[in-house]
């Protein structure tokens, strides 16, 4: 049993799991009711002797806690492995729990008429990005986008608005989102000087951009108090629940979230990941 223990865990657990049920090593066999049994009259009688029982096995917790401690201290890889194989089962429940998603919400994450389409509008495959106006890893992967854009001319990308980080970033989307009603042609230049410009996003800095670009002040103010904008937020919020997309930027491509800004290549990759599987 302690060449068992040795193992592991995994063998403790049976160990103990075969004590609780009664598996005792050298129990007698019972006998099945109604098994023939031959006489031989010509042999002599045996005298019976008394059934030899095993010994009653015990455990001692402590001597097991010893045992499993002394093990993992001369072979600590095993916790490290235990860590990877626990990491790659999340990640398998979390992107099964995606799929689900991304199937009863494929309009609302592809086709939300509050978001954004910069590239080709009517490419085969899209790519959806979750952002916030003054996320400095948002920033920086604006030059993914424009290359991604720039290189496949079949690539449909989607801005969705997801401003976490604070009032600032709520009050420049919202300014974002009333110029989009109003000018969606003119919305992938308001994204670029908004999101590649320096110092923080504010209302102001995007109400600036906003007229540069031709908006009327009045009506982008009366545009910004739509309830729609607000409904927007709440449901992208939610989406973003259910995919468990906590930071940005994060991007949907086909069937898979993709979490962070992983770089140019790797979202290379996952587009013709998702065009291999069209």
């Amino acid at each position: 049993m302690k060449k068992a223990l040795l193992l592991g865990t995994t063998g403790v657990a049976v160990a103990l799991a075969m004590l609780a049920f009664g598996f005792v090593a050298g129990s007698p066999q019972v006998a099945k009711a109604g098994t023939a049994q031959a006489v031989q009259t010509a042999q002599p009688v045996q005298t019976a002797q008394p059934v030899q029982t095993a010994p009653d096995t015990k455990i001692d917790r402590t001597e097991v806690e010893g045992i499993i401690r002394d093990y993992l201290l001369k072979n600590p890889e095993v916790l490290l492995e235990v860590q990877d194989a626990l990491e790659a089962k999340q990640k398998e429940e979390q992107r099964l729990a995606a799929l689900g998603v991304i199937k009863n919400a494929k309009d609302q994450i592809f086709n939300s008429t509050f978001d954004g389409v910069v590239g080709n509008p009517n490419g085969k495959v899209t790519i959806v990005e979750f952002y916030d106006y003054n996320c400095g890893f948002c920033k920086r992967a604006i030059e993914d986008m424009r290359a991604l854009t720039k290189s496949d001319p079949d690539l449909r990308f989607v801005l969705k608005e997801f401003p976490i980080l604070g009032p600032d970033s709520q009050k420049a989307s919202v300014v974002s989102m009333a110029f989009h009603l109003m000018m969606p042609e003119k919305y992938g230049e308001f994204h670029n000087a908004l999101l590649g410009g320096q110092g923080r996003a504010t209302e102001a800095t995007a109400i600036k951009i906003a007229l540069s670009l031709g908006a009327d002040e009045a009506t982008l103010h009366e545009k910004m108090k739509d309830p729609s904008i607000t409904e927007a937020f709440t449901k992208t919020y939610d989406l973003a629940n259910k995919l468990q997309i906590t930071g940005t930027p994060s991007y949907v491509v086909g069937n898979e979230v993709v979490f962070g800004a992983l770089g140019q290549e790797v979202l290379a990759e996952k587009i013709e990941a998702a065009k291999a599987a069209l």
